[in-house]
Formats: structure tokens, sequence, C-alpha cells
């Protein structure tokens, strides 16, 4: 069974493009974890691997989905209880934290937030780490260049887009060149992700990696 969500009490938690090769045949449970780690993860990978990672916060500003209401309501989360259409709304994510799960070496690093937006899909995530070494901006922007060239999840862009641009865009992490800020240690970069249709087909490629896993 592959679980469209995080899961608690998985054989494995699973991003395509990170750690599939992970994958075992006699895996029983497992979670495809979410949209959003799936973002997060193929570029916390690229730059932990060239330049570390010390620590990182990460905001998901995410388009609203089925779990929301549509007018304000009662809700146990005060948060939750509004409109998703009339307002941006700062709620928890466990997305960040995930990603320990994918990447051992990143666990304990990451923590982060969501804020839900009025838009119907496409969502963004804003990553801030502190890395081990100084670098720079045209550094960073050409590690992830050089690392979308031969991946199937994670994109490169430098044009000046929003967005709508990205909808049904395939891939799980689209890198926003146009974004990334530095100074010294301290990076700031931006990846865009159709939250739908991006994870829909990470639940495909995972199902076709599960039939070819090993045991």
């Amino acid at each position: 069974m592959i679980i469209s969500a995080p899961g608690t009490e998985v054989d494995a938690t699973i991003v395509y493009g990170v750690n599939h090769s992970t994958l075992r045949a006699s895996n029983q449970i497992i979670s495809n974890a979410s949209c959003t780690t799936n973002c997060l993860a193929p570029i916390a990978q690229v730059l932990q691997r060239e330049i570390g990672i010390e620590s990182g916060l990460m905001t998901t500003i995410h388009a609203y989905t089925n779990d929301q209401n549509l007018s304000d309501v009662y809700h146990s989360d005060p948060y939750r209880a509004r409109s998703a259409t009339q307002s941006m709304i700062p709620t928890k994510t466990g997305a960040a934290a995930a990603v320990g799960l994918v990447l051992p070496e990143l666990a304990g690093k990451f923590d982060g937030m969501a804020v839900r937006v009025p838009t119907i899909n496409v969502s963004l995530v804003d990553l801030t780490i502190i890395a081990e070494r100084n670098t720079t901006k045209d550094e960073i922007n050409q590690l992830l260049k050089a690392a979308s060239e031969d991946s199937k999840v994670l994109g490169f862009n430098s044009a000046p887009l929003v967005s709508i641009d990205f909808n049904h865009n395939p891939l799980s992490s689209i890198f926003d060149s146009t974004q990334t800020k530095v100074s010294g240690r301290l990076v700031k970069i931006m990846a865009w992700y159709d939250n739908e249709w991006g994870f829909s087909n990470r639940m495909l490629d995972n199902t076709l990696a599960l039939m070819q896993a090993p045991a």
C-alpha cells in the first residue's frame, strides 16, 4: 500500500528521486510523503551534499485544499475554521521535519510552517538555511541548475514566472533562480510545485519503482 500523505507507522517514507533506491519488495506500507516534502527534499539533498546545512526553516505558501472550509465554520483549530477563499491562513506542517525521514543526515535540522492562500493550485516553498560555509548567489544557482539537468523531479527556472505558469507541471520541485538571496552562510531560496499533478506523478513513479524493487 502506498499512502498519498505522511505516515507514522509505515515501513518507509519515500520521496522519488531522492531515496527511492531504498525501496524493498518486502515493504508493505509506504508513505509517499507530502507534496511539500517532495518539493523540499530534492533541493535539500543538493545543498547538503554541496555546501552542507547547519539548520533550515521553511514556509510553504500553499494553495488551499479540500480539507479546508469555503466559509467560516466551527473547527477545533481556529485557523482551519476560517474561509479558505477569503484569507491567508497560517497553519502547521510536518513537511520540513519529514525531510529527516528521507535524508537521515538532515534529521532534526529543519522546521517549518505553512500559509494557506486563496489560489486553487500550485504552491511555493520558501526555504532559508544556514550553510556550513560561505557561499554566493551564483554558486547556489549553478549547483541547482546542474542538479536539475539530469533529474526527473527537479527543475530550474530563470524566467519572471508566477504560480499559474507552473500549473500541470509534472516535476516535484522547480527551483526559481530569480529569487535566490545569499548573505555569507545565510541562504534563501524558493521553489514552485504543482501540489496536485506533480505529487500524483510521484505516486505513479513510486508504484513502478516498488514493482521493480529488490527483495
